[in-house]
């Protein structure tokens, strides 16, 4: 009853002898010390955010050059131009003080000059983008340009280890191509796709909306780009993720699972202490901007925006629209088991559990024989339903007393848990089970995962994991960054020989806490109908996790071929086998060369790659002639890839051109006819390798089998895959069952 204890733990009455004051020394203490942790993170965090807006330089490099202009003044130099001796008669000190006071001063501006000098010129130097183009064949060597400003950046990493933040002031504004660029990329991209008849409308279409309200839509697009850090990423969040008010479960959320080539322990409690240690680990190296921002070829920085929602964030639904709300820290994780509840505090004693302590904790909640209250073992499946019916739910039923205070700690935990009672399996000789194993990730029973998190790990009760993230505040390469750091912690902290943690507890931890619900007929009623949404769309879906050993990219590119690329031609093959004719294809590439940067789109369906299939489905086609195609295809597509990286991809720049003309309540056919296109072929890659702590030369094994999402198009496809090594490719495929187009 700690909550009870802690309500208690200050109280006054008034007797007739006076004031009656009780308090409890303990839970004041605790008070005491969490608002000491509290400013500390505040302090620590405020110095952190200063010395990333100076880098490359270092704070140090202030008081030497204080130092210096101190010097030269008090030596009778009057340089730079005396501007010392100007200042101090400004300064109301003695004559001393106010020549130390004015040298401060102009150290000071002097300091904060060269700071932004060296910042714009190198956010000038980052707006190259000629070396992403150069050939990496075997050969082939760099322009001249490119060896420069290689030269030059390196010059900016030399000063002193950066920080997580530390190039966000440097980053590039996302550029805004032109309606004639995009017009011209949208055309070719939709060639192969329509027939000739169908190609002159949609060029009269263009035509006529490039020459006329394009021009007007564009002009707006340019002062938004000029006005806001990135001109795609706050409407992409908004309309593509928030103001959907369809279930998120599925059609938002994705998953990623366990390195399945390896089996650490099948201890369930030791393996969900392990990578809770690793993730609250994980937070911190965030908070204290000691985690390493990614570098593309260790030269080129990614933006690492999107790291500060990983942890403490959750999804708050609303009638119209919903909205992210992120917490700046939080000292508890909330853990779901079977059908209960509990608040697990995650520090004691001014620092965060150990593996050995957490494992208590765990072992506590499994040993738990309670029941589940009326209502309580379903209440997730209110985040798996619509929107809107899950928003007007949390206005009646959770907006006040016992059931706001325990919501309250599940939107405000660091993340969520869930110790499910059933294993998670992979057998080589049942592919069955893996694809169990995926579903069980994306959408566990309906009601087992709290969806607005920003994540909920998953733990079999065979020491398997996984994890379930809902979409809006990041994309999927962040999810990874941290899942890469968790296996690879996993196998550094290691366990004893019976498959529990290593170590000792210092101290036994603080007990988990049961939360407590009041859920009345009406909200049990409310939850079993989004149960039923829930149950609908989840039994709708079919997955399938393939495991493709038989080459992976050594073979690719010994062939002197994009792996990526080569992926994209073989599904464009698939696909056309299995539907018999080409259709729009979506391949998600990000746009973090950029400040607040998220992801674009690559249209794999060229002219080329239908080429290339044509002459694949053609008999009389020899191989020289579909190798040829084939390379010609591979590099139409990497140039599409590298296009869209570099800001000059199609459908960010057509989707905001939509939003404004919404906003003035214009028409468009053109925008109109483009925005409706189904993707009925959704792709993506996860990257791996984010992080330097994986060595999988000594490691192989130690990789994730990826992850997936539901398909974008009720008759289309969702696929997933990662090139997890020279001979190794998971690939995760998902559709509806109740389509016959996909469920043949």
């Amino acid at each position: 009853m700690a909550e009870a204890h802690s309500a208690v733990a200050f109280s006054f009455s008034i007797t007739h002898e006076g004031w009656d004051v009780n308090f409890d020394r303990e839970v004041l203490h605790l008070v005491w010390q969490s608002g000491i942790r509290s400013w500390k993170k505040r302090f620590f965090r405020f110095v952190n955010n200063l010395r990333s807006g100076v880098y490359p330089a270092s704070l140090e490099s202030l008081w030497f050059t204080i130092a210096v202009v101190t010097a030269i003044h008090f030596a009778g130099f009057k340089v730079p131009y005396d501007l010392v001796g100007k200042t101090a008669p400004y300064l109301s000190a003695s004559s001393v003080l106010a020549h130390l006071a004015g040298s401060f001063i102009i150290g000071l501006l002097l300091w904060l000059i060269v700071i932004y000098v060296i910042r714009y010129t190198f956010k000038l130097l980052l707006m190259y983008k000629g070396w992403m183009y150069e050939s990496r064949e075997k050969g082939c060597s760099a322009s001249r340009i490119t060896k420069t400003w290689t030269t030059l950046v390196k010059l900016f990493f030399g000063w002193h280890k950066p920080m997580l933040y530390s190039f966000q002031g440097s980053l590039p504004r996302l550029p805004l191509p032109s309606v004639v660029d995009t017009m011209k990329r949208y055309l070719r991209s939709v060639r192969p796709l329509l027939d000739d008849e169908n190609y002159a409308r949609m060029e009269t279409l263009a035509n006529e909306f490039q020459k006329g309200i394009g021009v007007k839509l564009q002009r707006y697009l340019i002062l938004k780009s000029w006005w806001a850090t990135n001109y795609v990423s706050d409407w992409w969040e908004e309309y593509v993720y928030l103001r959907g008010r369809s279930p998120i479960m599925v059609n938002s959320n994705f998953y990623g699972i366990d390195a399945i080539l390896m089996y650490p322990t099948n201890v369930q409690v030791a393996r969900a202490a392990n990578v809770i240690y690793s993730c609250l680990q994980y937070r911190r190296l965030i908070e204290r901007q000691e985690l390493e921002p990614i570098l593309i070829q260790g030269l080129v920085p990614l933006c690492s925006w999107q790291y500060e929602r990983v942890f403490n964030t959750t999804r708050i639904p609303g009638r119209e629209t919903d909205k992210i709300v992120h917490y700046q820290d939080s000292k508890h994780i909330v853990v779901y088991h079977k059908g209960k509840y509990f608040k697990v505090p995650i520090y004691h004693k001014n620092r965060i559990l150990q593996p050995s302590e957490i494992e208590i904790q765990m072992q506590q909640i499994l040993n738990d024989k309670s029941i589940p209250s009326d209502g309580e073992e379903k209440l997730a499946a209110l985040t798996a339903s619509e929107r809107t019916a899950w928003a007007i739910a949390r206005e009646e039923f959770f907006s006040k007393g016992m059931n706001k205070a325990s919501l309250d700690l599940i939107e405000k935990a660091a993340f969520i848990v869930v110790l499910d009672d059933i294993p998670y399996i992979y057998d080589p000789e049942d592919p069955d089970k893996l694809d169990e194993y995926g579903r069980i990730l994306l959408h566990g029973k309906g009601y087992d995962r709290w969806f607005d998190k920003s994540f909920t790990l998953c733990i079999g009760n065979n020491g398997r994991i996984g994890f379930n993230a809902e979409h809006s505040w990041a994309d999927a390469p962040i999810m990874g960054s941290l899942w890469e750091y968790v296996i690879a912690k996993d196998m550094e902290i290691g366990y004893k020989e019976d498959g529990y943690n290593k170590g000792e507890p210092e101290f036994i931890p603080p007990s988990p806490v049961r939360l407590q619900w009041d859920l009345t007929p009406n909200c049990i009623a409310a939850i079993e109908e989004s149960n039923q949404v829930a149950q609908n769309l989840l039994n709708d879906v079919e997955l399938r996790i393939y495991v493709h050993n038989a080459y992976g990219k050594g073979f690719m590119k010994i062939n002197s071929m994009s792996p990526d690329a080569y992926i994209q031609m073989a599904l464009q093959l698939a696909y056309f086998r299995d539907a018999g004719k080409f259709n729009l294809t979506y391949e998600a590439s990000m746009t973090r060369l950029f400040r607040e940067g998220r992801t674009e789109t690559v249209r794999p369906c060229t002219i080329e790659s239908t080429n290339w299939v044509k002459a694949m489905e053609n008999k009389d086609a020899n191989i020289e002639i579909k190798y040829k195609l084939l390379m010609t295809a591979a590099k139409q597509h990497q140039k599409g890839y590298q296009d869209a990286m570099c800001g000059k991809g199609i459908d960010r720049h057509l989707f905001c051109l939509y939003v404004v003309s919404k906003y003035l309540e214009v028409d468009s056919p053109f925008l109109k006819e483009v925005l409706s296109e189904p993707w009925k072929l959704s792709t993506s890659q996860t990257p791996h390798g984010q992080t330097s702590l994986i060595n999988l030369k000594k490691y192989p094994n130690c990789i994730s089998a990826g992850g997936g999402f539901g398909p974008v198009a009720d008759d289309g496809y969702g696929v997933s895959y990662i090139i997890a090594g020279e001979d190794l490719i998971f690939f995760h495929i998902s559709c509806k069952r109740s389509s016959p187009q996909t469920n043949i």
